[in-house]
C-alpha cells in the first residue's frame, strides 16, 4: 500500500505546495535575478539566424585557416609561404600582388626594394570588405577608401590603415614568408 499523506508528512519537512501562479512568478524572478528576460520563440529564431549567418561569414572569410599562394606552402600556424617568381607583378620594385590565391585571409605583398617586401591584410578596417589592388595602390570597392602601397589610408571614406603583416624574404630561394 502506498504511504498516506500523513505518513509522508511525518517523515519530511512540511512544505506547502506552490500553485501554478507561484511557479511562474518564481521563474520570472529567477530570470530577472540572472539578468535574463524570458526569450520568446521569435527572439530565439532571430538570435539563432544571426548566429548562423555570423558563422557562415566567418567561414567564408577564411575562418582563421592558413592560406597559400601558387607554388607556396602553408607554414606553421599563421604563416603564408610565397614563391615570389610565381607572381610577375612582384618582379620589380613597387609591384603589388595578392598572394593568398583567394583562399583564407586575403593578403597582398608589395616589393619595396630588391630584397624587401611589405605585406598587408586586404580586409578593410572600415567595414570588413576585401580591398582590391588598383594601379600602384589599394581601393575598397564597398565605400571608396583608398590606401597607399605602405597601407596608409589616403582618401575616400575615412578609416584606419590596412593591417601590416610581418615579412621575411629568402632572396637565394625567392621565398617570401608572411606571418598572418
Amino acid at each position: 500500500m502506498p504511504p498516506t499523506n500523513e505518513a509522508m508528512n511525518a517523515t519530511t519537512t512540511e512544505t506547502p505546495l506552490a500553485s501554478c501562479e507561484e511557479c511562474k512568478v518564481r521563474r520570472a524572478d529567477s530570470d530577472i535575478a540572472l539578468n535574463r528576460a524570458p526569450v520568446d520563440r521569435r527572439e530565439f529564431v532571430t538570435r539563432s539566424a544571426i548566429a548562423a549567418v555570423g558563422a557562415l561569414l566567418f567561414d567564408a572569410c577564411g575562418g582563421g585557416s592558413n592560406a597559400t599562394g601558387p607554388g607556396g606552402t602553408p607554414g606553421g600556424s599563421g604563416t603564408l609561404t610565397v614563391q615570389v617568381p610565381s607572381y610577375p607583378a612582384l618582379a620589380s620594385v613597387g609591384g603589388i600582388a595578392r598572394v593568398d590565391s583567394g583562399q583564407g585571409t586575403p593578403v597582398a605583398a608589395v616589393r619595396t626594394s630588391s630584397t624587401t617586401f611589405s605585406a598587408f591584410s586586404l580586409i578593410c578596417p572600415h567595414f570588413g570588405c576585401t580591398v582590391g589592388i588598383a594601379t600602384g595602390s589599394f581601393a575598397c570597392p564597398c565605400h571608396g577608401a583608398r590606401f597607399a602601397t605602405n597601407g596608409q589610408w589616403t582618401g575616400g571614406q575615412p578609416t584606419g590603415n590596412l593591417t601590416a603583416l610581418t615579412t621575411s624574404y629568402d632572396a637565394a630561394n625567392g621565398v617570401l614568408t608572411i606571418t598572418t
